[in-house]
């Protein structure tokens, strides 16, 4: 049943995942100790909303313009299921702008493997991490998603490496100017001010270690195993892989550097949802896959119950 719905691109996936993620949102939002709040925090709500439903959007976008997996919904799919095994991420507007702005950033960055306008897909990539580290200062780790996209397809141009200090130069001009204006002359020196806190408490936890094991290992496997399927593949869907198996790795890093700013592991939904899926479309029989599929909404599910119950 799962597969005969998401199994195919229609507009009624996108109703039935957007007003799963409605639900969830504003469930979680209410049901935090934080559910008192002001029109000013209902408007980042609000806006953090529309930052997830975006997401979406160009996440099914993204994926099938660059044909990363087949015409289906099963990406949409697992990025609304995530939230269910994550939900304190829905807390976090921070994180959900940072990811949000990340996708915008990948989304150029896949876009090089064309060969067109290069120096122009570098300088937006580069802006939109920039722009994701306001949010999460950390996030400037994928600044090495950048180079490595400039490695891969044009090493050779000197001009290619030089355009993301372009970039950072802009964006450095834009802010100070903005931080003169606002009267908060140190806002690039306290925004950029790095510290790190490991937070000991997150993985003596029985019940949060266990569940960021279990997903880290989970697509961490069935990538690997997707990357073994794809040696008969073309070439550039095997680099496009490569490129989000390294985001996935920046978004873990961020993660594990930023226990004290908020809840970032949403920074590797984007690439997890792509391995995911590629693991089930490479499933043969139906039967089997149906099943796997209900298992994957089933789990959630429970992950999210049991956190309920026992919190």
């Amino acid at each position: 049943m799962i597969s005969s719905i998401f199994g195919k691109t229609k507009p009624i996936n996108y109703i039935i995942v957007l007003t799963f993620l409605f639900l969830l949102y504003w469930s979680v939002q209410f049901y935090s100790a934080a559910n008192t709040f002001d029109i000013g925090q209902l408007l980042v709500k609000i806006a953090s909303f529309i930052a997830l439903i975006l997401s979406v959007f160009f996440v099914n976008f993204i994926i099938q313009r660059n044909k990363i997996t087949g015409p289906n919904s099963f990406a949409i799919l697992f990025f609304g299921l995530l939230f269910l095994v994550f939900p304190e991420t829905l807390l976090d507007f921070k994180a959900i702008f940072c990811a949000f702005f990340l996708i915008l950033a990948t989304r150029r960055i896949l876009s090089v493997r064309s060969l067109k306008d290069i120096k122009l897909k570098v300088f937006d990539a580069t802006l939109w991490v920039l722009i994701s580290s306001l949010f999460c200062n950390w996030s400037l780790f994928f600044l090495l998603l950048v180079f490595s996209a400039i490695y891969i397809y044009e090493p050779k141009n000197i001009r290619n490496w030089l355009v993301p200090l372009v970039s950072v130069f802009v964006f450095g001009m834009i802010t100070h100017t903005i931080s003169l204006v606002l009267n908060t002359k140190n806002f690039l020196l306290e925004q950029y001010s790095y510290s790190i806190q490991f937070d000991k408490g997150y993985f003596l936890n029985w019940g949060t270690s266990t569940r960021f094991l279990f997903y880290v290992l989970l697509v961490i496997t069935l990538g690997g195993w997707v990357f073994i399927k794809l040696g008969n593949s073309g070439l550039g869907k095997v680099t496009s892989m490569r490129l989000l198996g390294l985001s996935y790795i920046l978004g873990l890093v961020v993660y594990m550097f930023s226990f004290s700013d908020g809840d970032t592991i949403i920074l590797t939904f984007f690439p997890a949802v792509v391995f995911l899926t590629n693991y089930i479309e490479s499933i043969q029989k139906e039967k089997i896959k149906e099943v796997v599929l209900i298992m994957s909404v089933f789990i959630p599910f429970l992950v999210f119950v049991s956190r309920l119950i026992l919190s």
